[in-house]
């Protein structure tokens, strides 16, 4: 039975069919052991990918394909990294269903067209920046405010590649999930340490990650 339904289907191969312009390559982590949503994950990616020839996924078994993993900086499956005319810091921990379907298109669009929607301010900070951020995005599936923040994430990851910005999903990662005091979401963190909770407009979402860099 598919994952994805048929109106679903028809509507996101309209949109990729306007929208993508360049390949973009979809790169799957996933055990066969000790993983609940891998089997899952590997069939909502493979229906994706099957709706317009510019996909190409690719599925990794973690444990034979470690050299991969350490130098994508993958540590937890299942995990999605995305690639275009590059390879962005940019990574999935967790089935991307839900809401975070439309994070996962979004960024698809973004990466095969190798630009995003920042505002040019954004952009020229980025562009400015030369520390290293980490990003993580604590979200839930049924969480309707979570796809901004992990889309404004993913799109800083785009841009930058001192960037990398990951969406986890709390309740698949539980220790991650108290490691980090998850309580509700979006709950966003800043190089392992700063953090702050809830959607924020572009402007407010940078600003707060950026002061997260001197905490």
């Amino acid at each position: 039975m598919p994952i994805i339904d048929k109106e679903t289907t028809e509507k996101v191969r309209a949109e990729f069919s306007k929208k993508l312009s360049g390949e973009v390559n979809l790169m799957l982590f996933i055990s066969p052991h000790d993983c609940q949503t891998c089997t899952q994950t590997k069939g909502l990616l493979e229906e994706l990918s099957a709706m317009d020839a510019r996909l190409k996924l690719t599925v990794y078994d973690i444990s034979a394909n470690s050299k991969e993993a350490k130098f994508l900086g993958i540590e937890e499956v299942p995990a999605l990294v995305i690639g275009g005319k590059r390879i962005y810091n940019l990574h999935y921990y967790g089935i991307p269903s839900g809401y975070e379907f439309s994070s996962l298109l979004g960024d698809i669009i973004d990466v095969s067209n190798g630009s995003t929607s920042l505002s040019g301010a954004t952009k020229e900070l980025l562009k400015r920046n030369n520390k290293h951020i980490d990003i993580k995005v604590f979200v839930t599936p049924m969480c309707p405010y979570c796809p901004s923040a992990v889309r404004l994430a993913h799109q800083m990851a785009i841009e930058s590649p001192n960037v990398t910005a990951t969406m986890i999903e709390s309740s698949e990662f539980p220790e991650l999930s108290n490691r980090y005091s998850v309580s509700s979401v979006p709950h966003i963190v800043v190089n392992g340490a700063a953090s702050f909770v809830g959607a924020a407009p572009e402007a407010e979402f940078v600003r707060k990650v950026m002061e997260g860099l001197s905490e």
